[in-house]
């Protein structure tokens, strides 16, 4: 992931959060929503996850599954990717297949409302 693919300004954050839709499952919480330039991702990690190294290691494994499944995820979004405490129980596949499957479920509502 580029560095200009990311969210870093935390009104952005807090904007979306408080006013987009969202998906969730047990290990994330999604907020999307559209954007007429280009994708972005926030990724945020709680410090009751762990300690600055575990949270960075998760931070680096969800944008390795962004990367890695392009594909899966809906064009001319800003999305911000909330972690929740249980993902550090789950191994790398795990990780993708939750990550995955939320991805597919916002593409299939914007489909559905166009």
């Amino acid at each position: 992931m580029k560095k200009r693919d990311i969210l870093q300004k935390e009104q952005t954050f807090t904007e979306i959060i408080n006013k987009c839709p969202y998906v969730k499952n047990t290990y994330y919480v999604i907020y999307y929503r559209k954007n007429n330039e280009t994708t972005k991702f926030g990724i945020s990690v709680p410090k009751k996850t762990g300690k600055a190294n575990v949270r960075n290691k998760i931070k680096r494994r969800v944008k390795n599954i962004i990367d890695t499944n392009e594909k899966m995820v809906q064009k001319n979004f800003d999305y911000v990717i909330i972690i929740r405490k249980k993902l550090i129980e789950l191994n790398y596949q795990e990780m993708e297949f939750n990550l995955i499957n939320l991805l597919k479920k916002i593409g299939e509502k914007n489909e559905r409302k166009n």
